[in-house]
């Protein structure tokens, strides 16, 4: 009950020292809208726009196009008995290109960006900022004013508001949406693992090609050692490499473009008549459960479409929509049609299909570019990996992980060596245990569906709460999407006992990690919020907090975004002394892709002046780097700058602190507001006993000043405050870490005793200190250990 008050009183009590937050924190109007500007998707000239539609080859559709390598093995694996089936088989590809990458994706689903940010994580972050889905309650008003918090305001009586009160009326819709969004995180981790091994054993079975007699193993063992290289680059960055991406890629198109132009004059040029729906009812007429299940293997020549929209944050929407429509459809295309003019007169020819059509003298050239394209086509999906899981770490539903930044210039390229070597022993596991691109094929499909199914639905959400369309347009989209792809998915679910199984283990792997990691992590916060020390007991122990306070600063960090965390009633229980200046750091996640430099600090005063105590609040997107090396000095630099506006203030009183810890009756909190001095005295009544004990040391006027008494400091002035500030940090900054241990209360139920006391607790253990997190100084640290149960 008492939290309930807290809440209320926290959106509706405004004090004085809230405007002053405003003005510290937030931009002038003139430079919130030029900033604003900075986020919005810019207008182009034509040339630069070319050459972004060329950039983005590389790094967009290196998956896509690699695809013509196996599509038509994985549709025939038993081979073609009817010329007629490749013709139907054909038209599905055609139109499958058309609907889902062409029309759905580059169209519609990239226009739904978060501020050019784009896969599962930017969706979800659009949906938490329009409703309170948000399953970690650690969000205030304040950050709704930041310039990339940008929502739409929507009548009352909306579609989009009755969607909203159906999202935020029961938790477990929230949590349903949660796990909707984990379950597709899990199968882009399903893909980084898939991807390499169907494109590099498809590219290394040109050998084979040329040399009939060759065993399988032999290829296999190729397509390890390329995957083993692909691996071992990751911790040199894109941004080495990167600038050969889009050659190889662009080369990669011409060729399989231009080979299908010379197969469709050379071998039958009627298989253009593919272009007609009509022959997609004859192939299943014709085929009956074989045709449907073939599905499976036609899914293949639209995956890669995921990877379109997840990596959409290095290149604009325009640009993408440019390469796609010029280049890479129009030559995805022809090399189907090449491939099946050719698979109509060379019935037997479907295994490798690809580099049986290729003609002799250019058949090692491009053996040699496929085997590149495949290389590009592997290094995107495991980069969009590396960034899933960072934006899974920022929701607090992935264990801390070492995050490498390999480029200055972009911030969106990471490394994570931990996912990737594991990344690497799956991927050769994968290939090394199948051996052939049917049963990955099988694999890859169930993966690709599933993640088109979680994106279809976040995007109905999408459209009405955000785009507010007319609920018949979202029917129309929805409708037709989840017809497609849900056709899709039955004809994979077949093929489950057949390879199908393996991205539903590892999406299954990952998604209880990713689970069972949120759950803990959601528990210690609710344990934290419920524990929380009142102002009422800081006060009562005067401005000494009854302990000695020694020089220095003491940073207490805290998953606390208001409020005294338990942590520090537990340090200062147990020692006998605590720093002249306390400041509780809080570091959180907001759903936005970013938070600029002049917006990520919030800074307040906790209690009276001579207390000493503030609190930071230190905001990052899920895109930002949080480990940064001038953390600290950008932390004293906005408390110093707080110190400066706060004097240019009347009444400095934090009413807003009293209303939210304290444990009061409106009729106190009336008075405290009055009069501070008084409501100190009316906490406790033995604080003036406490405060004629004890003596607080401050190194304000070294030698001269031996202490400060609890009526003296509400005097000082702003010069003489910073003065007391600097030399406290001179004196030293120790940074103060609560080493917690969770576990479940005595009443818990088995499930929930399992969850915390042994899956929580195993993945603590093996994941990385916060320490290292946050780079905290070795010498600087003290950790306080206690144990939390939930």
């Amino acid at each position: 009950m008492a939290s309930g008050l807290e809440i209320e009183d926290e959106t509706e009590n405004k004090g004085s020292m809230w405007v002053l937050e405003q003005k510290l924190d937030q931009p002038m109007d003139e430079e919130a809208g030029r900033l604003r500007n900075m986020y919005r998707e810019k207008k182009f000239s034509a040339l630069l726009l070319l050459r972004l539609a060329f950039q983005s080859l590389g790094v967009v559709y290196g998956d896509l196009g690699t695809s013509p390598l196996y599509v038509f093995y994985n549709t025939f694996p038993h081979g073609v008995r009817d010329p007629e089936d490749v013709i139907g088989a054909l038209s599905l590809i055609i139109y499958s290109l058309t609907l889902i990458p062409l029309l759905k994706y580059v169209f519609i689903v990239c226009k739904a960006n978060d501020n050019g940010q784009g896969g599962t994580f930017a969706l979800y972050s659009l949906l938490c900022r329009h409703a309170k889905i948000n399953t970690i309650p650690n969000q205030h008003r304040t950050d709704e004013e930041l310039t990339t918090y940008s929502r739409n305001t929507f009548h009352e009586h909306s579609y989009a508001a009755k969607t909203k009160r159906w999202l935020e009326k029961y938790a477990s819709r929230k949590h349903a949406l949660l796990v909707l969004v984990l379950v597709g995180t899990c199968m882009v981790i399903g893909d980084g693992i898939l991807t390499p091994a169907i494109s590099v054993l498809s590219a290394s079975g040109g050998i084979k090609v040329d040399h009939p007699k060759m065993s399988n193993d032999i290829v296999v063992l190729v397509a390890v050692v390329i995957l083993i290289f692909l691996f071992s680059l990751q911790h040199y960055g894109t941004d080495k490499v990167g600038w050969l991406f889009a050659p190889i890629v662009l080369l990669w198109f011409i060729l399989i473009g231009g080979i299908g132009i010379f197969n469709i004059r050379k071998y039958d040029s009627s298989v253009l008549r593919a272009f007609s729906p009509v022959y997609i009812v004859h192939y299943f007429r014709r085929g009956g459960r074989d045709a449907w299940t073939s599905l499976g293997g036609i899914m293949l020549s639209i995956t890669g479409t995921e990877a379109l929209f997840a990596d959409l944050a290095h290149f604009p929407v325009s640009a993408i929509q440019l390469a796609f429509t010029v280049v890479v459809f129009p030559c995805l295309l022809l090399a189907y049609c090449g491939q099946a003019a050719y698979l109509v007169k060379h019935k037997d020819h479907v295994i490798d299909a690809f580099y049986h059509s290729i003609p002799d003298r250019i058949y090692w050239p491009v053996f040699l570019v496929a085997t590149l394209a495949a290389i590009v086509a592997s290094q995107a999906t495991i980069s969009a990996t590396f960034s899933i899981i960072k934006q899974a770490l920022a929701l607090g539903c992935f264990p801390r992980v070492k995050v490498v930044h390999t480029s200055k210039k972009f911030l969106g390229q990471i490394y994570i060596p931990d996912i990737n070597w594991i990344l690497m022993i799956l991927c050769i596991a994968v290939t090394a245990g199948f051996k052939n691109q049917s049963q990955i094929g099988n694999a890859y499909g169930t993966a690709v569906v599933i993640v088109m199914l979680a994106t279809t639905l976040l995007m109905t959400l999408i459209m009405l709460l955000v785009w507010h369309c007319h609920w018949i347009v979202v029917v129309i989209f929805t409708g037709l999407s989840l017809i497609v792809e849900c056709t899709y998915f039955s004809a994979v679910l077949f093929k489950v006992d057949q390879g199908g199984w393996v991205p539903l283990v590892i999406a299954a792997a990952f998604l209880l990690i990713m689970y069972f990691w949120h759950y803990g992590t959601l528990k210690r916060y609710e344990f934290e919020m419920h524990s929380k020390v009142s102002m009422a007991w800081i006060l009562g122990l005067g401005p000494s907090l009854g302990l000695v306070r020694v020089p220095g600063i003491g940073l207490v960090y805290t998953e606390l975004a208001s409020g005294v965390p338990h942590i520090f009633s537990h340090f200062i229980t147990n020692l006998p002394a605590i720093h002249s200046v306390v400041v509780f750091v809080c570091v959180k996640y907001l759903p936005v892709y970013t938070v600029p430099e002049e917006e990520r600090f919030l800074v307040k005063r906790i209690g009276p002046k001579n207390f000493h105590m503030f609190r930071c609040v230190a905001r990052y997107g899920y895109k930002d780097h949080k480990k940064d090396d001038e953390f600290e000095n950008k932390l004293f630099d906005n408390l110093f700058m707080f110190v400066r506006l706060e004097s240019m203030m009347e009444g400095c009183s934090d009413s807003d602190e009293y209303s939210l810890y304290g444990q009061q009756t409106e009729r106190s909190k009336d008075s405290l507001l009055r009069d501070n001095n008084s409501a100190y005295c009316n906490f406790d009544p033995t604080i003036s006993s406490v405060d004629s004990i004890v003596q607080v040391k401050s190194p304000l006027h070294g030698n001269n000043h031996s202490g400060v008494s609890s009526g003296q400091t509400s005097n000082q002035t702003e010069v003489n405050e910073l003065e007391f500030l600097t030399n406290c940090r001179d004196a030293g900054v120790v940074h103060i870490l609560g080493n917690t241990v969770v576990r479940a209360s005595r009443d818990s139920k088995i499930c929930k005793k399992i969850a915390v006391d042994y899956i929580y607790a195993f993945l603590r253990k093996i994941c990385r200190e916060n320490s290292v997190i946050f780079n905290v100084p070795h010498e600087s640290l003290l950790n306080v250990g206690q144990i939390f149960y939930v």
